[in-house]
Formats: structure tokens, sequence, C-alpha cells
């Protein structure tokens, strides 16, 4: 055989090679998932699209840590976390990727959730970030994935998630608890009702029930999570035909569920977000620096943008004061003042537990932060 044919043929032999390496590496790939490609709806073309897949979660605490693990383990490809907190105890009662080490670890939700999901599916890509969402980078937070997930707990980063995957086209799943009670939503930008055709104004503060009042049953939150994985889904294996245009409404303890039809409200092209395009909480006339944070007897402080801190200082600058030592590690620090556990972060943000005053907590932590 002459030298050009031999090239040709090892060349030839070399990519057959490859392609049953790559023929096998898939098949082997599928065999994790063969439950669910068995699935009629996924099958195994849904399941590569589903391999190739991107998905942005905003919070990682009940429904978050819900929706991650589901996601996770049915082999979407990549997955950017994203959460401003971190663990307490109390979380554990309805926070499934959490344990009492990481509460001793001092992580924060986002990073212990990325620990406990790369043990779970090592083949998926799991981006954590630790930050708070705001109009100013929620953008660029949610850039380069097809799908952003609800896992917050209040209404104000929900509008704010609407305004942004609206602006830019791309579809979100809603999701919320409270009590007995859980709601599920996905929005398609352009063909489906979004938030503010349904909710037009956040509700007034005090006038509707927090998890401060009406608690969350754990149970309740996996139900919703579960419904927003199955939307998910769809989305990410190319069944968007099929994707829910209604808002699912149900009480889990008596067993009453409702699908509500939304058509005549995105029909009626009086939206402020979809029908006129105007972007309040993206453009950062909505919203505050100072939120009360859903069951904690707390607020978080939110700095300019650019802020950034220095540990060492700050824990020299409260050691006269503190009740202890200040504790922290790259991610966090945290002490305690009085009755108020402050816990800051290295973007300048601080959650500040044992009030629910927006006024004394910009006090507290001008006092003792001082950006």
């Amino acid at each position: 055989m002459g030298g050009v044919a031999r090239i040709r043929f090892d060349y030839a032999v070399d990519m057959a090679i490859s392609r049953e390496a790559q023929r096998v590496e898939s098949q082997a790939a599928l065999a994790r998932y063969s439950r669910q490609v068995l699935v009629r709806q996924i099958g195994a073309e849904g399941q590569r699209a589903l391999a190739r897949s991107s998905a942005s979660l905003i919070g990682c605490g009940a429904l978050g840590s819900g929706l991650a693990n589901l996601l996770v383990r049915a082999g979407l490809g990549r997955l950017r976390l994203i959460d401003r907190d971190f663990i307490e105890l109390n979380n554990l009662q309805r926070q499934t990727l959490f344990d009492e080490q990481d509460i001793a670890d001092q992580l924060p939700k986002a990073e212990a959730a990325a620990r406990r999901l790369r043990a779970i599916n090592s083949d998926v890509r799991i981006e954590p970030v630790v930050a708070d969402v705001t109009h100013a980078n929620i953008e660029s937070l949610i850039d380069g994935t097809e799908v952003v997930l609800d896992g917050t707990d209040n209404l104000e980063t929900r509008y704010l998630i609407n305004d942004a995957c609206v602006k830019q086209g791309r579809p979100w799943v809603y999701g919320a608890c409270i009590g007995v009670t859980g709601m599920m939503m996905p929005v398609l930008p352009g063909e489906t009702a979004c938030l503010r055709c349904v909710w037009n104004e956040p509700s007034p503060p005090g006038t509707s029930e927090t998890c401060d009042t009406a608690g969350v049953l754990g149970p309740v939150v996996d139900l919703v999570a579960s419904w927003q994985a199955i939307e998910a889904l769809k989305l990410l294996t190319g069944r968007r035909a099929e994707v829910q245009r209604r808002l699912l409404q149900f009480d889990a303890w008596s067993g009453d569920v409702q699908w509500f039809d939304l058509g005549a409200a995105r029909d009626a092209e009086a939206c402020i977000c979809c029908a006129k395009r105007q972007f309040e909480f993206l453009e950062g006339k909505r919203g505050s620096g100072a939120s009360v944070i859903c069951g904690r007897d707390a607020v978080q402080i939110t700095p300019p943008a650019g802020a950034r801190i220095q540990f060492a200082e700050i824990a020299a600058r409260v050691a006269g004061v503190a009740a202890e030592p200040p504790s922290h590690n790259r991610f966090l620090m945290r002490f305690q003042i009085g009755p108020h556990v402050v816990t800051l972060f290295a973007d300048g943000r601080a959650i500040i537990q044992g009030t629910s005053s927006p006024d004394e907590a910009r006090s507290l932590y001008a006092r003792y932060v001082g950006v």
C-alpha cells in the first residue's frame, strides 16, 4: 500500500474508532438515565438534548434545593446556582440539599448546594454564584442559559426575574409555596401571560401571609418543585409546545387542585411589562436596598455596586463590642452584637438577624460596617 493510501487508510480507521468510541460513550451516558429514556416524552434524543441544555436557578433554598436535585439527577448539561444566603438549622426541615455539617462549615447555600450536587452527578457542570440578584446584575447572571428557574421567596425578586426574562425573550418558571398552598406557572415571553399580567403590583407590606405567619409544610415545597421541574424538562428537551400555558394552584392538605387559564389576562394587552415593555424593576425604578427576609426576623442590606469588604478590618473594628470574636472564611463573616447577628459577605451585603425593621438594620450596618 502506497504512502498516501496508507495515510488515508489509517485516517479512516482512526475516524471509525473515534466514532465507535463516541457511540459507546454515548450509550454509557444514556445508561445512567435508562428509566428516564424509556419515558416516551423524553426518549434518547430528548436525553441528549437535555445534556446539551443549561439553566439558571435563582434561589437555593427550599424550592431551589428541590429543583436543583431533580434536574441534576435528570442529567441537564449545566446549572448555574445563584443565592445570596447562608444555611441555618431551621432550613433543614425543607431544604433537602443541606445537612448539619454545612451549617458547621458556615457555607453559603450556593456553595453547599454545588458540593452536594457534584457528588450526585459529576457529569453536570455546576456553577455556584454567591450574590444577591439585583437590577444591576440579573441580566449578566442569567446570560448564556436557556431557562431561568424561580427558587426565590419574595415577589420583588420575582418581578425582577420577570422583567429580565420578558425583555430578553427567555422562558422562566415561577413557583411559590406557603403553609399548605403551592403555585406554579411557566412564563414564555410573547406566548403566555407574564407575572405582571397576573399580579400587576406587589401586595402592600403586612397585607399578605408570609412564612412568618403561616409557615411552610415541607412536602408542599417538593410538590411545587416537582411541577416546576416537569415544565423545565419540557423546555430543556425541546418540548416547548407541550409547556403549560396556565397557572397551577393547589391545597396539599385538602387535595384541591385548580388550573387557571390566563389567556384573557395576556390578551387584554394592558400589562405594563409584556405589553407596554416598561421594565420598572429591571431599570431600578422599583425595589429597595433593604429587604425583609421571609421567616427569619432578618433584613438584608445591599450596598452600592462595587463595594468590597476586608473581613480582617471589620473583625478588628467590632472585636471590642461583639459578644464573641468574629468568625469568617473566604465567603462570609459572622458576629453578634446584642440581640443582632450580622452575616457579612465579601461584596458588602449583610443579613442582619434580630430585627424586621429596615431602618434599624441600616443603622446597625452603618455603625459597624460603614460602607
